[in-house]
């Protein structure tokens, strides 16, 4: 997908992924970035800069994520690019309560379920459009010391699996975006960015040039860190040694993971 001249909606667009998604998005001439974030004042300052529309939104909501696709496809025009981005991390072992559990599901899964329910039937009516999912290779993975970002962050890959399969005929095209450890809040006082800084943390300004890349070929698989592809050929050629490997990681970094 080429970007000059479409319509692109940033949700956790006023930090991290989301502002260096949008700053690099603005270079590529397109025709209107909207940033949505729950903090409205981050919001309205990478609005600023990058001269998009800011707009406050809680994407664990299903009535704020359909409101902020009307308002945008009435005020900029159909969109084009959807990046459901925003996401966090919540909780630890079994033990995390239901109402953590809740609020993570809300944000890191069905933030994206709603997205696609009120703007995949849209995209197909005018012959197609873009989805762009941020999960995490804890996605693909797993997440040493954190069951709820493990689990959220399958689920968000599989949903943006089975959007593809089921609407790609279709014309929408999806991208989940799997990054390891990268310089933003969520790792903010971790030790080297915990388990997933094994291969590194990466500036969000790198993520975004290697999406800007992912887009263009439209890959499903969007891997800033190009060891993970590794890892889940690992996986996948021999799961229970894998998953040794994993339980040596975890006795490593324990609760001192995430």
């Amino acid at each position: 997908m080429q970007l000059k001249d479409k319509v692109i909606v940033v949700t956790g667009g006023g930090s991290g992924i989301g502002a260096a998604m949008a700053r690099r998005f603005a270079q590529e001439s397109t025709k209107a970035i909207v940033v949505a974030d729950l903090n409205l004042a981050n919001a309205e300052a990478v609005a600023a800069e990058v001269g998009g529309v800011a707009r406050k939104v809680n994407v664990a909501s299903e009535a704020e994520i359909k409101a902020l696709i009307e308002a945008t496809e009435k005020e900029q025009g159909p969109i084009d690019l959807f990046c459901s981005n925003a996401g966090i991390g919540l909780g630890r072992g079994l033990e995390t309560s239901n109402e953590d559990w809740d609020t993570i599901l809300g944000v890191n899964v069905m933030a994206h379920v709603y997205a696609a329910r009120h703007l995949v039937p849209k995209m197909v009516a005018r012959g197609g459009g873009y989805l762009l999912n941020t999960a995490s290779a804890a996605g693909l993975l797993s997440q040493i010391g954190s069951v709820t970002y493990a689990v959220t962050k399958h689920a968000a890959v599989s949903l943006a699996e089975w959007i593809s399969i089921t609407h790609g005929n279709e014309g929408i095209r999806v991208s989940v975006l799997c990054p390891q450890a990268v310089d933003t809040p969520m790792i903010a006082g971790t030790d080297a960015g915990g388990v997933a800084g094994v291969d590194g943390i990466m500036s969000p300004e790198a993520v975004a040039d290697v999406v800007v890349a992912g887009l263009a070929e439209e890959k499903f698989l969007i891997l800033p860190h190009p060891s993970v592809r590794e890892y889940i050929q690992r996986k996948a050629g021999d799961y229970d040694r894998w998953l040794g490997g994993m339980r040596k990681l975890q006795a490593r970094y324990g609760q001192k993971a995430v």
